[in-house]
């Protein structure tokens, strides 16, 4: 091992990274595919996120990233809670439904319906996480949305799991 106050060090880049430039970059790293989902003022919101990670064990912590841009955030930002669905392999089409712009997302073929926690629940998801907000931050273009799950129902433990990778959606084989 090398001293690290003597090691030779690369040279910093002096540019920094486009968007596109990253964006192209992030297009490797697969990302599940969940959908969110609130009830503001009586009226079902919902989009598709694949910047959904766990965040804390105790309390259970999760958290999204949505646009500064989003027509949705508009809406979501005044949820004082939410549910996360996570999907299936099979359910690209709902993901792209619940991407999508100018869409009635909870229109048929949409299958849905209010849980008894007040949010709306996704028929024949994997798995379902409700959320209370815990914390909301802006960082760069986006917000990071935290919540605390507070129940949480997993459906289907043995389906595999949707993925987003070089910007088209698939499917997971175990090696």
């Amino acid at each position: 091992m090398g001293n690290p106050d003597t090691a030779l060090r690369p040279a910093q880049p002096r540019d920094e990274v486009s968007a596109e430039q990253f964006r192209q970059l992030l297009r490797q790293h697969p990302a599940g595919v969940v959908i969110v989902t609130a009830d503001v003022a009586g009226r079902p919101v919902g989009l598709t996120a694949t910047s959904f990670t766990s965040v804390s064990l105790n309390p259970p912590l999760v958290s999204f990233y949505i646009a500064t841009t989003s027509s949705t955030w508009t809406h979501l930002s005044r949820a004082d809670s939410f549910s996360v669905h996570l999907l299936g392999e099979d359910q690209a089409d709902l993901a792209a439904r619940f991407a999508a712009k100018g869409v009635d997302r909870f229109a048929p073929p949409t299958r849905w319906s209010y849980g008894l926690d007040g949010t709306p629940a996704l028929e024949g998801v994997a798995a379902r996480l409700v959320c209370r907000r815990y914390d909301t931050q802006l960082i760069g273009d986006h917000w990071l949305v935290v919540g605390r799950v507070v129940h949480s129902a997993v459906h289907d433990a043995s389906r595999p799991p949707l993925l987003y990778h070089r910007g088209s959606f698939g499917g997971f084989a175990a090696l």
